[in-house]
C-alpha cells in the first residue's frame, strides 16, 4: 500500500507540475490537504447521510477515502443533491462527485471519469399490487402514477419509459419511492442496484419481474470538464486500483458483485 501511495503521489506531481492554461485542482488539493467531495446521501448503497451525526457511509464513500489516502489528503463530503450536482462541480464547490450515471447532458457541462461500474433500471411497487404490475407495459397506462426524483437520470426515463402514465415529480429530500410507500404512486424506477437494498430495508415493496431492465448505464465520477490533469490523475489511480482488486472487493462488501 506503501508502494502505491507512493507512485501516485509521483504521479500527481508530475501531472500538477505540468504546464497548462489554468490551474489543475489536484495542485489546490495537495496544496491544501483537503479532497471536496460532492455527495447527495440518499443513494443505498453508492451514499448514505446518518442525519444524527452527518456522517456518511457507503460504496462511494469507501471509494473517496480510499483515493483521498493514496494522495496523502484528508476527504470532506460536501453536501449536494442531484439537481445541482453537476453545477457544484462546474462553479468548484467540490473537486469531484461520487457515482453519477454517464449522460449527454452532464457531459456538456462536466468531465467524467472512466467507468467502474455499470447500471441497469428496473421499477419498483408495493408486493400487494404484484399481480397488477408484471412488465414494463402494465406501468405505461393513464391510470398508473410513475414517481420520480427531481434532476435525476430517472426523471427523463420516466417521461420516456411512460409516456401514457401519470408523472409525480418530488424534490429532494424528499424521494419518489416514498411516494411509492405512501400511496401517492404506483411505481418508480431506480437501479438495480438500489432497488434490491430498497425491498431489503422495506418488505412491503417489490421489484417488477420485467423481461428485461432497461437503460443499461456506466457511472463515473463527475470532474470539472476542463481540467484534463485531474482527470488523467483519477484515471490513472481507478485503473490500478482496478488491476490491484479494490473494485471487486469493495462490490463484494457493498453486495454489488457475488
Amino acid at each position: 500500500m506503501k508502494i502505491l501511495q507512493v507512485a501516485l503521489v509521483s504521479v500527481a506531481v508530475v501531472f500538477s507540475t505540468t504546464t497548462v492554461k489554468a490551474e489543475s485542482v489536484l495542485k489546490e488539493i495537495l496544496s491544501s490537504g483537503v479532497l471536496k467531495v460532492g455527495t447527495t446521501g440518499d443513494w443505498n448503497p453508492m451514499t448514505m447521510k446518518n442525519p444524527a451525526d452527518n456522517t456518511y457511509k457507503g460504496y462511494d464513500i469507501d471509494v473517496m477515502k480510499e483515493l483521498a489516502k493514496d494522495l496523502g489528503v484528508k476527504v470532506e463530503f460536501v453536501p449536494t443533491d442531484w439537481k445541482t450536482l453537476v453545477s457544484g462541480v462546474v462553479s468548484g464547490k467540490y473537486h469531484m462527485t461520487g457515482s453519477a450515471s454517464i449522460s449527454p447532458a452532464r457531459a456538456k457541462a462536466a468531465g467524467y471519469s472512466d467507468s467502474y461500474f455499470s447500471l441497469a433500471t428496473v421499477p419498483l411497487i408495493l408486493k400487494k399490487n404484484a399481480s397488477k404490475f408484471k412488465d414494463w407495459g402494465d406501468l405505461d397506462k393513464g391510470n398508473v402514477t410513475v414517481a420520480a426524483t427531481l434532476g435525476t437520470t430517472q426523471e427523463k426515463y420516466v417521461k420516456l419509459f411512460f409516456p401514457n402514465a401519470k408523472h409525480k415529480i418530488v424534490e429532494a429530500p424528499a424521494r419518489d419511492f416514498q411516494e411509492v410507500l405512501a400511496g401517492r404512486a404506483d411505481a418508480h424506477i431506480t437501479s438495480n442496484v438500489e432497488a434490491y437494498k430498497l425491498v431489503e430495508k422495506y418488505p412491503q415493496m417489490a421489484v417488477v419481474t420485467v423481461s428485461k431492465p432497461k437503460a443499461p448505464t456506466p457511472i463515473a465520477m463527475l470532474l470539472p470538464q476542463g481540467d484534463q490533469i485531474w482527470i488523467n490523475y483519477v484515471n490513472t489511480w481507478i485503473k490500478l486500483k482496478t488491476e490491484r482488486g479494490f473494485y471487486r472487493a469493495l462490490g463484494k462488501k457493498w453486495k454489488l458483485s457475488d
